[in-house]
């Protein structure tokens, strides 16, 4: 990997976490594949060759669980998930280049290979364990088929990681008072001998890999605690039947801990995409590999070269260990090349609480098809909702207030005049020259999003084409073309050449993160070929003469439609929460459900990633009086606040509607987040944030009468 500035000459790979074949997808998950889907589209448009790869995490005993609760066999059950993904995927244009599965043949030697290679190399050791053990069942517990107590936190855990509390991964033998969950009897510790891998080797080697790393800052500043300290050896087997077995003689009764072949995968899968293309279009070992071949040798453990491709990692954050820790030393232990980025999304919520499959507080995937919403709506809520470490509220009333107000209002608002007034007026494009102010903002445009590709700035990526959008509907506006046609007609065509240039441009960088939208509009232009070849210096090129007349671009989201949906969700989640939900099938050795960790009485676990002194020295947070409060009309959440902080008042706007008495609020005291980027909302600039507490937005103050403007330390 060059860590040159993106794009490079070298191709790229860009995998996403593998979904773990053991439940349906929700819109957890989904973030997650479509940021993926939406950067490789972003990089193809830079120029960047791309593959874009993942498959399904097969293994694990969650599946084995789960199957044999159902009477089949888990390779049986895992496969029908691995299907389903297959079908649901592109019904929200999340296009794999290659989607695999870790149990499939190219998968199962890819592993083995890996391993051998740590053998050979000395990094993998033998040594006897505690294991859990069911006596009344005689076998061996790993991972989930046992719980207990978390010896870090004291929080009830699972096997092979605190769920509910501190999020450690834990290996074998660490859970105090086992229990086995096949019986619900106390388990027992035994002795059993397990293989190794020795991270320790690695230490330096990733000390330095920590430093080179590129993404966002959760998951460079995350692993900080382990690999800065005593780095615990990865135990790699264990003691079941469902799995990649062992490669080793006489080890026929372990197989390989999931988390070993999962990754893999991200290798395996790009295998089996140059295997359909041809290694002259897209050749793996360019990626992953250093100058085609795998290294080993004295010093390469704890070395570093440019060479190889760009390695990007999308995934949720609570599975950045094993993505910063485990797999760059897997990796480095067979010889190949390390990962330039990963990047490491927030959860996502839903409609201001947790989400939880146990408690059916999800919106599922098909639940989201079956209302007939264009998939691209999603992508853009979800992509452009919040940045990327950051957590995303779904929410009906927040989706509708997003594509009416965004895209309906301005994005699909400014395309549809601009091109209906020059179909009508010029038949298509007119013969003018484009103007200079124009001109430069699409340049600047273009200068943006490719900065936003190079910075993993995806959020930026989504909201491009609509921050271009609206200055289209002000340039419009402002030279009001209608009323130049008669009186001034050069000057007429002139704007209007402006503005199909703007929506011309608006297709090519609305692309990656709405594929289907920005082909319309391509479409409605007249355009030959696809939006998707496209180059993105194609925004400033010259639209074609003549198009025919456009349609609408997005369609209104009425209220009554989000009521209904509303409705659905909080009777299906009150009807789960009064009674027992069952089994919650979050079992996730490959992919952690994104939001399931905060389930224990809704409490959010705390994060993992720690802040300086320093950083937090640059809050600037000051106690304030609120003396104005004012709902804000047309929204179901929010309030206009004026708030006294002693230097000045500042207007606020705060999701507290519905949570607090208007009336009541004059004379209250505060916290209030001084140096909080500036937001427009509805309308309204807030300047500052309201600090406040739980789902009935407790709003934090003083225990004394501390006066307003002291700065909060």
């Amino acid at each position: 990997m060059s860590h040159e500035p993106l794009p490079t000459d070298q191709p790229a790979v860009v995998t996403c976490g593998l979904p773990y074949a053991n439940g349906d997808l929700h819109v957890g998950h989904l973030r997650t594949y479509v940021v993926g889907d939406a950067y490789s589209r972003a990089l193809r448009r830079l120029g960047q060759q791309t593959a874009f790869v993942c498959g399904s995490d097969m293994h694990g005993t969650p599946v084995a669980v789960n199957a044999a609760e159902q009477g089949v066999a888990p390779e049986e059950f895992a496969l029908e998930y691995h299907e389903t993904y297959e079908e649901t995927f592109p019904e929200f244009n999340v296009e794999f280049d290659n989607y695999g599965h870790t149990h499939d043949e190219t998968n199962t030697e890819t592993t083995r290979e890996f391993v051998r290679s740590w053998v050979d190399n000395d990094h993998v050791f033998e040594k006897e364990i505690q294991v859990a053990w069911d006596a009344e069942e005689d076998q061996p517990l790993p991972d989930r088929y046992v719980e207990g107590t978390c010896p870090y936190c004291g929080e009830k855990a699972r096997g092979d990681e605190c769920d509910e509390g501190c999020q450690r991964h834990l290996e074998p033998g660490e859970i105090v008072d086992p229990v086995s969950t096949l019986t619900g009897n106390p388990a027992e510790y035994r002795e059993r001998e397990h293989k190794f891998l020795r991270l320790s080797d690695f230490q330096e080697y990733l000390q330095g890999f920590l430093d080179r790393l590129e993404g966002t800052d959760n998951a460079r500043n995350q692993p900080r605690e382990w690999v800065d300290g005593e780095l615990q050896d990865l135990c790699i087997t264990r003691d079941m039947d469902w799995g990649i077995d062992y490669p080793g003689e006489g080890e026929e009764d372990l197989v390989l801990y999931v988390w070993v072949d999962a990754p893999i995968e991200y290798v395996s899968s790009t295998k089996q995409y140059t295997e359909r293309v041809g290694a002259e279009e897209y050749d793996w070992r360019d990626v992953w590999t250093v100058g085609g071949e795998q290294r080993h040798g004295t010093g390469w453990e704890a070395g570093w070269t440019d060479e190889g491709g760009e390695i990007i990692h999308v995934i949720g954050r609570d599975i950045i260990q094993h993505h910063t820790v485990f797999w760059p030393s897997m990796l480095r232990g067979a010889g190949y090349n390390e990962p330039r980025a990963v990047l490491a999304t927030g959860f996502v919520g839903i409609d201001g609480k947790a989400l939880s499959t146990s408690r059916n507080r999800a919106v599922w995937a098909d639940e989201y098809l079956e209302t007939s919403f264009h998939p691209d709506l999603f992508r853009y809520y979800i992509v452009t909702g919040a940045g990327l470490e950051t957590d995303v509220d779904f929410s009906w009333d927040r989706f509708a207030e997003r594509v009416n107000g965004e895209l309906v209002g301005n994005l699909g608002n400014f395309c549809y005049r601009a091109l209906l007034f020059a179909h009508r007026n010029y038949d298509g494009t007119p013969d003018a020259e484009p103007g200079p102010e124009v001109r430069e903002r699409v340049e600047d445009a273009v200068a943006a999003f490719e900065d936003a590709v190079a910075d993993y700035d995806i959020r930026a990526v989504g909201e491009a084409a609509v921050e271009l959008a609206d200055f289209g509907n002000e340039y419009i506006q402002r030279n009001e073309p209608w009323n130049l046609v008669d009186d001034e007609p050069d000057r007429a065509a002139q704007v209007i050449r402006d503005c199909v240039q703007l929506a011309k441009a608006c297709a090519v960088l609305m692309q990656p993160v709405m594929p289907e939208t920005a082909e319309r509009l391509w479409t409605q232009l007249g355009e030959t070929g696809t939006v998707a070849d496209a180059a993105l210096e194609d925004a400033l090129a010259a639209p074609p003469a003549e198009f025919g007349e456009p349609e609408e671009l997005f369609t209104q989201v009425e209220d009554e439609r989000v009521a209904g949906l509303n409705e659905t969700l909080r009777e299906r989640v009150a009807a789960a929460s009064d009674g027992d939900a069952g089994a919650d099938g979050d079992g996730d050795d490959g992919e952690p459900e994104a939001g399931d960790a905060a389930d224990a009485g809704d409490l959010e676990p705390l994060a993992d990633g720690r802040v300086s002194f320093e950083a937090f020295q640059e809050l600037d947070m000051r106690v304030g009086e609120i003396t104005v409060a004012e709902p804000i009309e047309d929204s179901d959440d929010l309030m206009r606040l004026e708030v006294d902080i002693g230097v000045e008042t500042r207007q606020v706007v705060a999701g507290i509607k519905g949570l607090h008495d208007a009336a009541d609020l004059p004379g209250t005291r505060c916290v209030l987040l001084a140096n909080m980027e500036r937001a427009e909302l509805f309308g309204y600039e807030s300047n500052g944030m309201v600090l406040a507490a739980g789902e009935e937005a407790d709003l934090l103050t003083t225990h004394a009468d501390a006066p307003v403007g002291t700065r909060v330390r």
